[in-house]
């Protein structure tokens, strides 16, 4: 009888992490809320989707503990590794690192590499490397420490985020600036609050749209997903913010509504996933990841992030756009741990 293929998901969730304390001011602040499915409940569908497709598989939470991570590998040594693990110690940047130590240990595992993963968390780096590809890229300025508006040189309105998070974290109603007062004391607030470089970009008005892209060592682009803010209030702005995301008992978490395949003309369908497929390029993405973007009202596009290892649960954005292609949630796994056991370490 063959052996099934064993497939350890990883991830990192420790009982802080679902706790945020405000820097400087000792307050503690929701981190996700708690009606949410919890990462096990989420983990455990993967594991079951994954023994539907053939694999033996196994849930294990590293718990910021690395020798509890190299302890689990050992005993387990599994033939892949589903990585699922997006921060460790509080840092999104250290999550490079522990795909670095998979490539260490020659295990092949899921998603893009180390040195795709370091640079995309690097905000200011992507947006540079697409602009200076012909990619549109909203116009921004880099500040760290306190500057005028008229010091960026950018016209109003504008957003402000965190150069170096992820999950829209420091991104709310009030980082959309539309008036020049505010702008200093928001960006005062944001580099008091996060201690890095605060991107401000030129705020691009029109729709989001979600380009999941798939493949190794060649990228498609799947049907495109897209946030409709029709239902949107005037006193929210039409974004993506961390609680339209995190928090089920905010307003805008129920008036950002999903829809795949987003409706398009073909030209410009075309246009967003080609674009897509060559941001996911330029930065060197296998596997899996998504590109978000804005589509403003004369029909040009603007790509906002490139997110490798997106979030592949249910009702997540690259799982709505398989789902619209056709495959069930065991197919899009299966395949994604098929593309990672084909890649070799150099």
């Amino acid at each position: 009888m063959k052996r099934k293929l064993k497939v350890a998901i990883l991830y990192n969730e420790t009982m802080e992490d679902i706790r945020e304390v405000e820097a400087g001011q000792g307050e503690a602040i929701p981190f996700m809320d708690k009606s949410l499915p919890t990462p096990d409940e989420e983990f455990k569908a993967i594991a079951r989707a994954l023994k539907r497709s053939g694999y033996s598989a196994e849930i294990f939470n590293i718990e910021d503990d690395l020798d509890r991570f190299f302890g689990f590998l050992d005993g387990y040594k599994p033939d892949a590794v589903f990585n699922l693990i997006e921060i460790f110690k509080f840092l999104p940047q250290l999550e490079s690192h522990v795909a670095g130590f998979y490539h260490l240990l020659k295990i092949p595992y899921t998603g893009s590499s180390p040195l795709v993963l370091s640079n995309c968390q690097n905000k200011i780096l992507v947006k540079r490397v697409l602009k200076s590809n012909g990619i549109n890229t909203a116009n921004f300025y880099v500040a760290e420490k306190p500057v005028t508006h008229k010091v960026t040189g950018l016209s109003l309105p504008l957003i402000l985020k965190p150069a170096f998070e992820d999950a829209s974290v420091g991104i709310e109603n009030a980082s959309v600036v539309r008036d020049k007062d505010k702008f200093g004391p928001r960006l005062k607030y944001m580099l008091k609050r996060f201690k890095q470089p605060i991107i401000i970009e030129e705020f691009i008005e029109g729709r989001e749209l979600n380009v999941a892209i798939f493949g190794y060592p060649h990228l498609r682009a799947l049907p495109i997903s897209e946030i409709d803010f029709t239902a949107m209030p005037d006193h929210l702005e039409n974004i993506v913010s961390y609680e339209a995301k995190w928090d089920e008992n905010h307003e805008s978490y129920h008036k950002t509504v999903p829809v795949c395949p987003s409706v398009l003309p073909l030209k410009t369908e075309r246009k967003a996933k080609e674009i897509a497929v060559r941001a996911g390029k330029l930065m060197g993405i296998t596997d899996y990841a998504r590109v978000d973007m804005r589509l403003r009202e004369d029909g040009e596009l603007f790509v906002l992030e490139v997110n490798p290892n997106p979030d592949l649960t249910e009702g997540a954005g690259f799982m709505r756009s398989a789902h619209a292609a056709g495959y069930s949630l065991s197919q899009a796994l299966d395949l994604i741990v098929k593309l990672a056991l084909r890649k070799k370490f150099a």
